[in-house]
């Protein structure tokens, strides 16, 4: 009965039993609400709806029509909006194995249903994408009230309000590495800041699908990406990295709140990490599985980068030069230019194929209005290993 009810089959209320609590409710006046998921369709779609606007032959007909009107849309697409297209529906080559499918899965089921529909941060109202593990007290409320500098979050408007009368944080609780105009970014210790941390991680999962880390937060560093004005620094955004990766991941999570999606911020924050990756000498990679937004980001991000070089850099260039000069695992590079039909594998080589035409064709396409990273305002060293800081004791 589970699955129908979530895959738009709903039975009658009064033959509802105790077994489905979280696919319907009651309301004081009465009246039931659904939740209702577009089969084909991103759960962050989902919804609760009244019973006036449920039928199981009008739902059937709406999914049907959505449907055939979204392919009907993929068929009148333009070339680039077709490529789109493609980049947010397929996946890397190797990324899901079996046991990979099975752990998905199991979360998919246990994480089925949106327990907050919104939340109030500042000044703004987000509705919410994704269930998010928060305490039960908290996760059975509709909607949530989150302070939007220590992050704490409360059931009621009036809470949060004498909280605010009190709280004297006005930026995240680490070193600020980089402040360029209003945008500044913090780095935050998951092993010092834990409560801060966890918070950041519950937040972020109302966002994020795919994300499985909410409270062993020590082994990460969190880099919090903020706007600076006379009140302080509001959170916007952040990624995070393990302290040490033996897969060279530079970046396990990257989300930027809803309110800020349409600034170019996710490409900032890519970019930063592997500013970061630079400084410390290596080459880096993000955490798969990618969200689809997060692997559209990478996509891009990763097409801009590499035309940029060849664009300036004439003569031969092998995948390691190129690995070395931008911090890109050579396999990020070798997949990117595949997909440009910049690169040929020939004779058990991988031999990069461009002319200059063909790179001033890609780059008249590329995006210009990104947020600039600027090298000059970063002051960060590399962090010491933890083991190799004790033995300097």
């Amino acid at each position: 009965m589970l699955d129908k009810l979530y895959n738009c089959t709903y039975p009658k209320p009064d033959i509802l039993s105790d077994e489905t609590p979280h696919y319907c409710s009651q309301n004081k006046d009465g009246t039931w609400e659904y939740y209702l998921h577009y089969e084909d369709y991103d759960r962050r779609l989902d919804e609760w709806v009244p019973s006036d606007r449920v039928g199981e032959e009008v739902v059937k007909q709406r999914t049907n029509d959505d449907h055939r009107s979204s392919l009907d849309s993929v068929q009148k697409m333009t070339r680039t909006q077709k490529r789109k297209f493609d980049e947010i529906n397929t996946t890397l080559p190797g990324d899901v194995d079996p046991t990979t499918a099975a752990l998905e899965h199991e979360r998919e089921q246990a994480t089925k249903v949106k327990n907050i529909q919104e939340i109030e941060m500042g000044m703004y109202e987000m509705d919410t994408w994704y269930y998010s593990p928060y305490p039960e007290e908290f996760s059975k409320c509709s909607k949530l009230y989150l302070c939007e500098f220590c992050l704490k979050y409360f059931r009621k408007a009036k809470t949060l309000d004498r909280h605010k009368a009190k709280c004297e944080w006005r930026h995240p609780p680490g070193d600020e590495i980089y402040r360029d105009g209003n945008i500044s970014m913090f780095e935050v210790d998951g092993k010092k800041a834990k409560i801060y941390c966890q918070s950041l991680c519950l937040l972020s999962k109302l966002f994020l699908d795919h994300k499985t880390l909410y409270y062993d937060v020590d082994p990460f560093y969190f880099y919090v990406m903020t706007e600076v004005d006379s009140r302080g620094c509001h959170v916007v955004g952040y990624f995070s990295k393990e302290k040490e990766s033996p897969d060279d991941h530079n970046l396990a999570c990257i989300m930027v709140l809803p309110p800020h999606q349409r600034k170019r911020y996710g490409r900032f924050l890519i970019s930063f990490s592997y500013e970061l990756s630079k400084r410390e000498g290596k080459v880096g990679t993000p955490e798969r599985p990618l969200s689809d937004l997060g692997l559209l980001s990478y996509r891009s991000y990763w097409k801009s980068v590499l035309l940029d070089v060849l664009s300036k850099r004439r003569g031969n260039l092998s995948v390691k030069d190129i690995s070395q000069m931008t911090a890109f695992k050579p396999d990020d590079i070798i997949t990117t230019l595949q997909s440009m039909g910049l690169i040929k594998y020939w004779k058990g080589q991988h031999l990069i194929s461009v002319s200059p035409k063909v790179i001033e064709e890609h780059l008249s396409k590329q995006a210009k209005d990104h947020l600039a990273f600027d090298e000059t305002k970063l002051n960060w060293i590399p962090p010491q290993k933890e083991s190799s800081a004790k033995k300097t004791r």
